[in-house]
């Protein structure tokens, strides 16, 4: 619940503060969930298993303010081997806790602040009520498609949210707010780009997070050693002496002070309107916010690269129709670059830091555990201009030591997937080419999908892509651990294009395709050029 404070004038005003209220979702290390502020989240972080967000974005934002808040109180390691020392020895994060509790009363840490409300550009206070909208736009996933709401009636229904509900979504857009323009007027507002919204800062590319035991692992895993400036904290748009772009034209890129601002960014200007009672918010406004100047060896320390269709190498990204695992080997092979005869590795980015620890094979020093096991996080969010379509998401198993045969098991489980969806998308065209002598062009798309099962086959991949994971960083021969893998995608690929052809009538031509489907499955499963696994042979 919200507090109400009567400033000098006499006045009641709301006043919610995430440091000392429950602002997020967290999960015990038995699983029960409970409810933490922020100091919460740090003073208990080896007591919790992780912040659990109702989506991994959000999840995502709440892991980067509090890493944020560990970089503004100086915690944080200096250098790659005091990193390694800070997760061996469970360094606390109690001084982060410490130093976000005891703030000094003229920073405010409110939500509701009326000159400096956190997180939030109070500049735009005079067209709130006027310009503002239901707090529904303030969640990403709730603005939904434009094209389907094109009078954005549903932004304007007034049920108010949670403050911490509110606190959370905030933290989520400075962080994935999509491209596009914002539902506010440049000329009676601040300025004509006040409306353009740009790509925040994860927005466009995978977010790879080093998940470890606990939620205290997980930030030390994830700190950044830094020895110079750590960099100005973004408490609010008008708080501090960090200089704010202005909206009469649009800014180049401003340089990054430190990783405190890093992960403090507003990425959107915002501005909420409490309830009487300060129990929630009821009216919204949000526009364009800060652009950074981003420098990937400093700022995308945790980036993988890809490929793209231009050509061009970038941070590996989100897609709606290719699931994270089936670039899982990207994430194994920036740690096994690190390890590579001749590599000098100092520790600069995420994977070279990974693998510095030990091997299983190696002998601790006397008083330190063996080697430990830690997941990898990759989160991303599909949008299309201003809609969100949807989050994607997995988290692949990392064991020291084992990054090469966990970069093989990735990428030849990969390729082998790929292979048996090429193969079944020929069988399918085999089925159709008997089935429909004499189609009308516009209808062959829809006719081969009739027997078209990738679909199929690329849900039930994934658990068993998991599966191969899971043994291979458990120590198991990634030779044979490929093999069953292949086997198992080829008997499931034959059960699910079976299931598919028992439609076709039971008559010659139906017999026809059937046996030509299957047959051509058959041949292209085993075909020269098909991965060794799948015939069989040695890979």
């Amino acid at each position: 619940m919200a507090e109400l404070h009567p400033p000098p004038g006499g006045v009641i005003r709301p006043r919610w503060d995430p440091r000392r209220q429950a602002c997020a979702e967290a999960l015990t290390l038995k699983g029960e969930r409970v409810e933490r502020s922020l100091v919460g989240l740090l003073e208990e972080a080896d007591e919790l298993l992780a912040v659990s967000g109702s989506t991994p974005g959000e999840t995502v934002a709440v892991l980067e303010y509090l890493l944020a808040i560990c970089y503004a109180s100086g915690t944080c390691p200096t250098t790659a081997t005091q990193w390694q020392d800070w997760i061996e020895d469970k360094h606390p994060l109690d001084q982060a806790a410490a130093w976000l509790d005891g703030r000094p009363d003229d920073e405010a840490w409110d939500l509701f602040h009326p000159t400096e409300p956190l997180g939030q550009n109070a500049l735009l206070a005079p067209y709130l009520d006027e310009h503002g909208a239901g707090p529904a736009q303030l969640v990403i996933e709730h603005v939904g498609d434009y094209n389907q709401f094109f009078d954005h009636h549903h932004l304007q229904h007034p049920a108010p949210l949670p403050a911490a509900e509110a606190f959370r979504a905030m933290l989520t857009q400075h962080v994935y707010g999509p491209a596009g323009r914002a539902r506010i007027s440049g000329k009676e507002t601040l300025g004509p780009t006040i409306t353009n919204l740009a790509l925040a800062r994860l927005t466009s590319r995978i977010r790879v997070v080093a998940l470890g035991s606990t939620l205290g692992e997980t930030l030390r895993l994830n700190l950044v050693p830094t020895a110079g400036p750590r960099g100005a904290f973004n408490r609010s748009w008008t708080a501090g002496q960090q200089e704010r772009r202005g909206f009469r034209t649009k800014p180049a890129g401003r340089a990054v002070s430190g990783p405190a601002d890093l992960h403090s960014y507003l990425g959107r200007s915002v501005l909420v309107r409490p309830t009487p009672d300060g129990s929630a918010v009821d009216r919204v406004l949000m526009g364009a916010g800060e652009l950074l100047d981003l420098q990937p060896s400093l700022h995308l320390q945790d980036a993988v690269y890809a490929v793209g269709a231009d050509g061009r190498r970038k941070p590996l990204w989100a897609s709606a129709s290719r699931a994270v695992w089936r670039d899982a080997h990207a994430l194994y092979a920036a740690v096994w670059h690190a390890t590579t005869p001749g590599f000098v590795n100092k520790g600069e980015n995420l994977y070279e830091r990974l693998a510095l620890f030990p091997a299983p094979d190696v002998l601790p020093e006397p008083g330190r555990p063996r080697s430990r096991s830690i997941s990898l996080w990759a989160v991303g969010l599909v949008a299309k201009q201003t809609t969100a379509i949807t989050w994607v998401s997995g988290v692949f198993p990392f064991a020291p030591g084992l990054e090469a045969k966990l970069y093989r098991a990735s990428k030849r489980g990969s390729l082998i997937a790929e292979h048996v969806a090429a193969s079944l998308s020929k069988a399918a065209y085999a089925a159709w080419v008997i089935s429909y002598p004499n189609p009308k062009p516009a209808d062959k798309a829809g006719q081969i999908a009739r027997f078209d099962v990738r679909w199929k086959h690329w849900e039930a991949t994934e658990e068993a892509f998991m599966l191969l994971l899971d043994e291979t960083a458990a120590g198991e021969d990634v030779h044979e651990c490929l093999y069953d893998y292949a086997s198992v995608l080829s008997t499931a690929a034959r059960r699910f294009l079976t299931e598919a052809l028992d439609s076709l009538p039971r008559n010659s031509r139906g017999s026809q395709a059937r046996a030509a489907a299957l047959r051509r499955l058959d041949d292209e499963l085993a075909h020269p050029k098909a991965p060794d696994e799948l015939q069989g042979g040695t890979a």
